[in-house]
């Protein structure tokens, strides 16, 4: 309806809009817009006037058994079930629900960028999961899409790794412990930085920074110290990425960005970009960009920072990849940040669209009912232990099923990856195994149960035929009406870099289903062919969907559930 609504619009104004259709409550109607109101003050009509020209132009194309006006110039329509099913035909293709609105347009997105100093905590649980999401969409739209994982494999990290094996590791415990030794030496340095400060001692610290400029010196033994511990960390890095089913196309991580961020600091130096205190660290002010605190871009000593390499990476990427977005996947704490960073890109007059897709933390309930960010001291922190015990709870779920070892991974994923898109990626999301895992409400295991089950009756009664015009798609007109949302429900999730609109389609689609499951006979031996061949091509576009959707997701459909 939306096309046919823009066509009108262009042919009536000579304007160009993008209407918005809503659906109503059944008593008005099927469909409903509020575009007259909307165009009122362009065409210089009265709202009222709008709609009944738009209205009149809708009945001339009888796709609409019905079309009234309401109020001040709410048009609403009633459609066949059958004139659905032909709309729904004449737009589908294998490639339903993508577009080419991005065609000829890079992007690149970053995510997970994991410290490597520590073992995967849930705390890149969301990097991933998003950035993955929004890698998809922007693929699905058209877009060039190059990922990138952007490794925290430098700085203060590096130094406290060394260090802090030093004074708290052992080589037995790294060879039996691995990444997990190193999160436990990494720690412990740093609960002992936090007491040498209080006592005003920097023995320690000056042991993090000696070795950190040991390695910019390109010191052999800082050097051999941090690819031992890279090897370590990136091998379970890698495990953990692929139990979650995400990857990117490369891993350019700060160690290589920091000498080219020391020449670019430089550069904004020669240039005046950059100003140099007299302590000799390095700024960019920014009050021309309406930021009092200045970007600190090289500390005092001489060491890399964030912002050091991060300049160095929007430089890189600029001449080697020339995107015309650039998104980052990171938490909402780094908000302040990162407005500073794309401020100082501004200045440097670069002009590609750089984004923040920040998110809110995962919270968990205490004992007495409140909600806090998840932590190690309130249970599972590492993404391994998070995902085993997913698995465990999967098994549970569909005990005394004939279910896969595969199959039971993928519900356990899907559970915890659709728990991250039930809300607007900005709100904190609540940790609770009880929700994640219900075979009811908003829930992945709900929606794959419902994809599970629209394939096995595909499989036991075939896929139908597409389209059969001697039937009139009556009892599937609420699932052909959402079927036809789907196209522009990506198109929104893409254009707003919201994947949890994908998610909640996908839910209220399986609550559509149940409902026509409930009145409507599928494949019962007393309903003639036609019927049954029709009412089995709707439900073959209804697995197309949900495979495609929980795909955007990086979540699979399981084989039996």
């Amino acid at each position: 309806m939306e096309q046919q609504l823009s066509r009108i619009i262009d042919e009536l104004y000579n304007l160009e809009v993008q209407p918005q259709v809503s659906r109503p409550a059944a008593e008005f109607g099927d469909y409903a817009t509020n575009i007259a109101l909307q165009l009122a003050k362009q065409v210089g009509k009265n709202p009222r006037e709008i709609a009944e020209e738009i209205a009149a132009k809708l009945r001339e194309t009888g796709a609409f058994s019905e079309v009234t006006i309401a109020g001040p110039g709410f048009i609403n329509v009633r459609v066949s079930g059958s004139s659905l099913a032909r709309e729904l035909q004449a737009e589908w293709s294998d490639a339903y629900g993508t577009n080419q609105d991005g065609a000829g347009k890079t992007v690149v997105v970053e995510y997970p960028s994991p410290n490597m100093a520590k073992p995967y905590s849930v705390g890149h649980l969301r990097t991933g999961n998003q950035g993955w999401a929004v890698k998809q969409l922007m693929e699905a739209t058209g877009w060039t899409v190059i990922t990138d994982n952007h490794l925290g494999d430098y700085g203060a990290p590096l130094g406290m790794w060394i260090a802090g094996f030093l004074n708290f590791g052992s080589e037995e415990a790294l060879n039996k412990d691995g990444v997990y030794e190193l999160g436990r030496v990494y720690i412990a340095m740093r609960k002992a930085l936090k007491e040498e400060a209080e006592r005003g001692e920097t023995t320690l610290a000056d042991q993090v920074q000696g070795w950190l400029l040991k390695y910019e010196n390109g010191d052999a033994e800082a050097k051999a110290y941090s690819d031992r511990f890279n090897e370590i960390s990136l091998k379970h890095i890698h495990d953990v990425m692929n139990r979650m089913h995400i990857s990117t196309n490369y891993e350019l991580g700060e160690a290589f960005f920091a000498p080219k961020g020391k020449e670019a600091v430089k550069k904004l130096l020669e240039t005046g970009v950059a100003v140099q205190n007299e302590d000799g660290s390095v700024i960019v002010p920014l009050d021309d960009y309406g930021f009092d605190v200045p970007l600190l871009v090289q500390k005092s000593n001489g060491a890399a920072l964030y912002a050091t390499t991060d300049l160095a990476t929007i430089l890189y990427r600029e001449e080697h990849w020339h995107p015309d977005r650039v998104i980052y996947a990171v938490g909402a704490e780094q908000q302040f940040y990162f407005s500073q960073l794309f401020a100082m890109a501004k200045k440097l007059g670069i002009t590609t669209e750089l984004i923040h897709l920040w998110f809110g933390f995962i919270d968990q309930l205490n004992e007495d009912g409140t909600r806090e960010k998840m932590s190690s001291r309130k249970g599972v922190v590492l993404m391994e232990e998070l995902l085993d015990q997913a698995e465990e709870k999967a098994r549970a779920v569909i005990k005394g099923r004939d279910v896969s070892e595969e199959d039971i991974k993928k519900i356990a994923l899907g559970a915890i990856k659709f728990s991250d898109f039930v809300a607007d990626r900005r709100t904190n999301i609540l940790f609770n195994w009880d929700t994640i895992f219900a075979l009811t409400g908003v829930s992945g295991p709900y929606v794959q149960y419902a994809a599970v089950r629209v394939n096995k009756l595909l499989r036991d009664h075939g896929y139908g035929m597409p389209y059969v015009g001697t039937y009139d798609y009556a009892s599937e007109k609420d699932v052909l009406a959402k079927l036809l949302e789907y196209p522009e429900v990506v198109r929104r999730a893409a254009n707003e870099l919201e994947p949890h609109k994908v998610a909640n389609y996908l839910y209220e689609l399986a609550r559509e289903l149940n409902r026509y499951y409930e009145a409507t006979p599928i494949a019962t031996a007393e309903l003639v062919e036609e019927i049954r061949h029709a009412r089995l091509g709707v439900l073959a576009k209804a697995a197309h969907v949900f495979t495609h959707g929980l795909g955007l997701l990086g979540i699979e459909v399981p084989s039996q559930m």
